[in-house]
């Protein structure tokens, strides 16, 4: 693949080529799992408008690519028209999916493995994107992995972050929210999400939506909610997700859960993600 002639299939590569072939794609479990599918890739610019607008949206906390890259390349002088954000989606394996569906309450072990192991496989997928691209010529960092990462407190939105990779990922045309806060994507919600900020010029992935909640059937039909169902802590009503309600679930809930029944520290839940018409797919109006 060339990347002069065509920097944006070989980034995209170079992500698919980790998720399928590196022994570090692995649910670190007796069967040998793979923790993910074969991933979505897009694409935003620097100074795509929403990075600005999400200051307003999110928080004056949320950083811009700008911003990240001026703060961790204090001496590099960058227009944000020559950065690019990457962005991709890991899908769970059919077999975590199949496994949480037909849970009620608690994280099914590959669902677990998946929230921990698998974050643990998309961790070192960022370090080897940043890596790849530094070798070839261009700078590059992961917001997740940077100290200028922090939690907090949006007065409309509780917990929030100094960089959100779903937002991103919405940025660079890979999917649309839910009425859980999820990312609903062509491969479902039942995923994962990594980023990247390169000074590369790619062309932008063109975003098939025309607003942040086009995806989903609640919102566009007033049909579905599925995931409020799914929730077994009753943080999801058709007002939206009660963040707060959903962390004491996660912890100390399953986080004992998996502790005592599955060996490892760990926690996770992701009922609203699975046994859901948008669990794999972008779901439609017969599906609710």
């Amino acid at each position: 693949m060339d990347r002069s002639t065509d920097p944006g299939a070989w980034v995209e590569k170079l992500i698919s080529d980790f998720i399928d072939h590196s022994p570090d794609n692995t649910l670190a479990n007796q069967a040998g799992d793979k923790a993910f599918g074969h991933p979505l890739v897009g694409f935003a610019r620097g100074d795509d408008p929403l990075f600005e607008a999400y200051k307003d949206h999110v928080g004056p906390f949320h950083l811009t690519p700008r911003e990240l890259w001026s703060q961790t390349f204090p001496g590099e002088k960058v227009e944000p028209s020559d950065l690019t954000v990457i962005c991709w989606i890991l899908p769970h394996i059919p077999a975590t999916k199949a496994d949480n569906r037909r849970q009620t309450f608690f994280p099914a072990e590959r669902w677990a493995r998946g929230r921990i192991y698998g974050e643990e496989v998309n961790r070192k997928l960022r370090q080897h994107v940043v890596a790849a691209l530094q070798a070839a010529g261009h700078q590059a960092l992961a917001p997740q992995l940077s100290p200028l990462w922090r939690m907090h407190m949006s007065p409309e939105f509780g917990f929030a972050s100094s960089w959100s990779e779903r937002h991103a990922a919405y940025a660079a045309g890979l999917g649309t929210f839910g009425l859980c806060d999820g990312l609903i994507t062509p491969v479902g919600k039942a995923m994962r999400v990594g980023s990247v900020v390169a000074r590369i010029r790619i062309e932008p992935t063109p975003r098939p939506y025309d607003h942040h909640r086009q995806y989903c059937l609640f919102f566009n039909h007033g049909v579905c909610q599925r995931c409020v169902d799914r929730c077994p802590a009753g943080a999801i009503t058709e007002a939206g997700k009660d963040k707060q309600k959903c962390l004491a679930h996660l912890k100390p809930v399953t986080s004992d859960y998996v502790q005592a029944n599955y060996g490892f520290d760990g926690y996770g839940c992701g009922l609203c993600q699975t046994g859901v018409p948008c669990e794999s797919r972008i779901p439609v109006p017969d599906d609710g």
